[in-house]
């Protein structure tokens, strides 16, 4: 259940067009439907403003595509993330329209959302190649929650000329999404170039010392550039859903959707 169609409910309820009875047989799962293994919020569209998403890791191809079902029953797009390439075929059995992008290990059915007309750009940096499936995982998931996205990878500290040969995408960005892995340095770099919220992203990449991306997610939670956020370790989805919130504020609702 998204704005949309919970209007068009409402409106169909106003002018008799439907009976409440029917209005309350449709709005009976609005908050959550209790598939057993899994509640589905089907309210946190209203909400969050995009539905609830997938974790594939760790669960059954059949409880992915329950869940998926169930969303898209509702009207909703169902995002799976961390869906290996061997769970994609096996899902897209059931769900033949499964969109699979294995660079950031997404799969997608339904229509992603559209920009809003005034929304600004979220922008994914990354330092190196090997950090390119986090920094794939932040840009889809942005793109697919209906923001406009650009790419600007393998620019890491080791040569910083290529970070600076595209200065110009860093400070036309509303927001910007910077992963990397070693010894996470590049987000306090771009920090310190613009006037933009910083989003970065340790990813596990790096030598013995690294520590499976902990010395990374230190040294970011350390940087002396202002405006950084840090999310957890290879956590590209909770990266792009907060530059998903940020940007929205670049084209504001126009009322508030639980109002």
């Amino acid at each position: 259940m998204n704005r949309t169609r919970l209007h068009d409910l409402l409106s169909r309820i106003q002018s008799g067009a439907l009976d409440i009875d029917h209005a309350l047989d449709l709005l009976k799962t609005l908050p959550f439907e209790d598939l057993g293994f899994a509640r589905v919020d089907h309210h946190r569209t209203l909400r969050k403003g995009f539905p609830e998403v997938i974790l594939g890791q760790g669960k059954t191809v059949r409880q992915i595509t329950d869940i998926a079902q169930r969303l898209l029953a509702h009207g909703q797009p169902a995002l799976i993330t961390r869906l290996d390439e061997q769970q994609a075929q096996e899902v897209r059995v059931t769900l033949p329209a499964l969109r699979y992008y294995p660079d950031g290990r997404i799969g997608a059915v339904g229509e992603p959302l559209v920009p809003p007309v005034g929304q600004g750009t979220i922008l994914v940096v990354s330092a190196g190649t090997a950090d390119l499936p986090v920094a794939e995982e932040a840009a889809v998931t942005a793109e697919l929650m209906g923001n406009q996205v650009e790419r600007l990878y393998d620019v890491g500290v080791a040569g910083l000329h290529r970070l600076l040969g595209s200065v110009d995408k860093l400070y036309t960005a509303t927001v910007l999404v910077v992963v990397a892995g070693m010894e996470g340095a590049l987000p306090s770099v771009v920090a310190g170039l613009v006037d933009r919220p910083v989003i970065a992203v340790p990813t596990s990449i790096g030598y013995g010392a690294s520590f499976n991306g902990l010395a990374a997610l230190l040294a970011m939670l350390n940087s002396c550039a202002a405006g950084i956020t840090v999310v957890n370790i290879d956590n590209g989805f909770g990266a792009a859903a907060a530059a998903t919130l940020i940007n929205r504020l670049s084209c504001p609702p126009k009322s508030n959707p639980l109002a």
